[in-house]
């Protein structure tokens, strides 16, 4: 009897970890695969109306940084059309930007809350809603709406333009605005889905890195 209350808690442990290690290595893999798809994209508009056009032709478009160039393991811009060219630009323009917005959603609750009721009876108050993953499960259906809400509003009515409906921006001054906004958004994208890993292995297996709070990177948040 003594042996197996001896041996038990070592077997569980052991478990645990093997279920942490696994979970770490999907992750990790499919980190990298998303990353390697979102930067397959690497690639900025350029005028439309060109015909089918090579590897080549987009060598020099914004966003084809240094050291890497023009990057497109996955070959998608094999043959394709300045059209399809753009439609892949915008993809990674969109995708980019609800990255930001989402690293901010997980590293501005670590610091700070409106603190207000979400429904009416102040049964829940925003104070109370965990960061992250947890989130999903607490936040009441009134909470929802408000959130669907105000991204409509935001597809509806917000918008970063000039009253002529274009940046009205040098080329050069636009051209670096432009590779910024590309950056930003690619470093958002892998920023997100580590934090995204981390939150899910914290929830799979709690403490499993032995710190207190979410965004373990960034220390200075918390003092």
């Amino acid at each position: 009897g003594t042996s197996s209350i001896q041996v038990t808690p070592s077997v569980h442990n052991a478990h645990n970890q093997t279920i942490a290690n696994f979970t770490y290595y999907i992750m990790m893999k499919l980190a990298v695969l998303a990353a390697m798809a979102g930067s397959a994209a690497a690639f900025a508009p350029a005028s439309i109306g060109k015909t089918v056009t090579t590897l080549n032709a987009f060598e020099n478009e914004i966003g084809a940084l240094p050291p890497t160039g023009f990057w497109d393991p996955a070959g998608l811009s094999d043959g394709i059309s300045q059209e399809r060219f753009d439609e892949y630009r915008l993809a990674e323009l969109k995708h980019g930007r609800v990255a930001q917005l989402a690293v901010l959603g997980y590293v501005a609750p670590e610091t700070y809350r409106f603190g207000y009721d979400m429904v009416p009876d102040g049964s829940i108050n925003t104070n109370d809603i965990p960061n992250g993953i947890a989130a999903i499960k607490v936040i009441p259906f009134l909470g929802w709406v408000q959130i669907i809400a105000f991204v409509g509003c935001v597809e509806t009515y917000g918008w970063f333009t000039s009253p002529t409906g274009v940046l009205d921006l040098p080329d050069n001054i636009l051209a670096k605005r432009q590779t910024a906004e590309l950056q930003h958004g690619r470093l958002a994208m892998l920023a997100f889905l580590e934090l995204i890993r981390h939150d899910s292995q914290n929830l799979t297996v709690p403490g499993f890195d032995g710190l207190d709070n979410l965004i373990t990177g960034l220390p200075f948040l918390y003092k």
